[in-house]
């Protein structure tokens, strides 16, 4: 099945605009251009593949918020990287970021009442949350210390751990703490860049977030690794080689 290229397109021109409207108005250095071309790039050719792996996914309101969130973080990405070469645009970087944020789950509740759920669109939220949290903690790794960037890296971490551990990649029952820690994450990572915290204030929520983080990944790893013992422990006569522990949302 061919992937729908009409919201490709109009997304290519809608990022092209945001780049265009930041280089009209802060003025974006050549660290900015690149990292805001790379970006757009590379995520139209991923977004492109994985629509071409989901080939029955039909594209609806609440795709169009997710891209609309991605599109607004490949603003903060190029700004990001003019950060790091030495060129801050601090209010329209947090504007971006704070409006991309704003909409986090606005998707999500699109999709649910209009009975469009997908696993291609819960991979796509997934994906437009991490790339703004990395994005974000590379911008605080100028002002806090590149220790903060961590916080950015965790699922990063995790995906190229699954690699050599692929029992990491085992569907995890529904957690609400790991959704409190999703959440504060990003409200963490906008408001420590904002600049509305004293910094030792702000390195002190960094670390705790990074801690919280650690927990979560931690308990998933924990219940995926039981997972896997006991299919692994399992007589290969009994059947029972897919046995697992009850699902739990504590």
């Amino acid at each position: 099945m061919t992937v729908p290229a009409r919201p490709l397109v109009l997304g290519g021109i809608v990022q092209a605009t945001v780049l265009l409207l930041l280089g009209a108005t802060v003025g974006l250095g050549a660290a900015g251009w690149l990292a805001g071309i790379v970006f757009a790039a590379g995520t139209w050719t991923l977004l492109g593949r994985s629509l071409e792996h989901h080939h029955g996914h039909r594209w609806g309101h609440a795709d169009t918020v997710t891209f609309g969130r991605l599109i607004l973080t490949g603003g903060v990405i190029a700004l990001t990287a003019d950060a790091v070469a030495g060129n801050t645009h601090h209010v329209a970087l947090i504007g971006l970021a704070a409006v991309s944020l704003a909409c986090d789950g606005l998707d999500g509740q699109i999709a649910r009442r209009t009975g469009t759920t997908s696993e291609f669109g819960a991979r796509f939220d997934m994906e437009a949350d991490s790339v703004l949290a990395i994005a974000l903690s590379v911008y605080l790794g100028t002002t806090l210390g590149w220790w903060a960037v961590g916080i950015g890296l965790f699922r990063y971490a995790y995906v190229l751990a699954s690699y050599p551990m692929p029992w990491l990649n085992g569907a995890l029952p529904p957690r609400f703490s790991r959704k409190v820690v999703a959440a504060s994450q990003g409200a963490v990572l906008v408001v420590t860049s904002a600049g509305l915290l004293p910094v030792p204030l702000a390195q002190a929520c960094i670390a705790v977030s990074i801690a919280s983080l650690v927990w979560s990944f931690g308990k998933d790893v924990r219940w995926l690794w039981q997972r896997e013992s006991l299919r692994r422990e399992a007589p290969w006569w009994s059947g029972s080689r897919q046995a697992e522990p009850a699902a739990t949302t504590v």
